[in-house]
């Protein structure tokens, strides 16, 4: 059944949306009745429905890096986005040696596609596979817009992943994406998440199952259409990654964090980033890296938004 839902639920969400568009209008046809003052009448409530196609200058994408943003995404239209991170880290071996292999671009990676649609104003659902089988469904609800009587955004979050093409291992996750945004030019994230079954070890062996992490992200505007981006997800409590030593005792495992430049073109986001990991995903983000001597990955994030 799960199986059917992941074959079937892109080409469906694609054709719903196109149905959903509107005729364009063609030369030639009438204007409505009614005069000029009229038809501005009748076209305010449409513009009010579509302020979510204004571009938002300090928000271009609806994610940080890994972590969501309250970008809303208007209603029946649709985004895409392809994850890409190299898995040789680029502090692995001597100079030439990274240098020899492009700074990773000769190895293997870790690659998602997502897809992300608008069923009604102010939600979003998707799905996101990587190929390591992870598949992950998703979904928003933007409760609040940042305003002048209004300091912050405001959107609740929640997905499940699971692994073996969500056959297997199962970790739900629900929490909150808030933002501040700064005229045109920037805007901060605090992403609060509980995720359940981030322990991938035998369950009598540590105390909890569960992970509550605290996303924090940043973008800034340094020229038009050009960002700098940053983002950690430290674990406030519960499980909290690591290794196992001696099958008793646990490390923690560092907390992911990266660094990106992107660039704004038109409905694309050009993303090159850098992170300590590469892991995309809730559950994996709050399992962390491994201890240890820390390592540094080369990777990119591209966005297409479709409206």
């Amino acid at each position: 059944m799960r199986r059917v839902i992941a074959r079937h639920l892109v080409p469906a969400l694609a054709l719903a949306a196109w149905l959903a568009q509107p005729a364009p209008a063609r030369a030639g046809d009438p204007p409505p009745a009614g005069g000029a003052t009229t038809t501005a009448a009748a076209q305010q409530p449409a513009a009010a429905a579509d302020d979510d196609l204004e571009p938002q200058p300090a928000q271009p994408d609806f994610s940080v890096i890994n972590l969501p943003t309250t970008l809303r995404l208007p209603n029946h239209s649709l985004a895409f986005r392809v994850t890409h991170r190299f898995t040789r880290a680029l502090n692995q071996g001597s100079f030439r040696e990274s240098l020899g292999d492009a700074f990773g671009l000769d190895s293997g990676a870790q690659i998602g596609l997502e897809l992300r649609f608008a069923p009604f104003r102010g939600a979003q659902i998707g799905v996101y596979r990587t190929n390591d089988k992870t598949v992950q469904f998703f979904g928003s609800y933007n409760v609040l817009q940042q305003h002048d009587r209004v300091p912050v955004g405001l959107s609740v979050v929640g997905s499940v992943e699971g692994t073996g093409n969500f056959k297997d291992s199962y970790s739900p996750a629900i929490g909150a994406s808030v933002s501040r945004t700064f005229g045109k030019v920037a805007a901060v994230y605090a992403v609060p998440l509980w995720i359940n079954n981030t322990n991938a070890l035998p369950k009598d062996l540590v105390e909890s199952n569960n992970t509550f992490a605290v996303g924090l992200g940043a973008r800034v505007q340094v020229a038009k259409g050009l960002y700098l981006a940053a983002e950690t997800s430290p674990r406030a409590g519960g499980f909290k990654g690591g290794v196992n030593q001696n099958f008793s005792s646990f490390q923690d495992g560092k907390t992911l964090t990266s660094f990106a430049i992107e660039k704004q073109v038109g409905g694309h986001v050009f993303q090159i980033n850098f992170s300590n990991g590469f892991a995309t995903t809730p559950a994996n983000i709050a399992r962390g890296t491994a201890p240890g001597k820390t390592s540094w990955y080369l990777g990119f994030n591209i966005s297409r938004k479709f409206y």
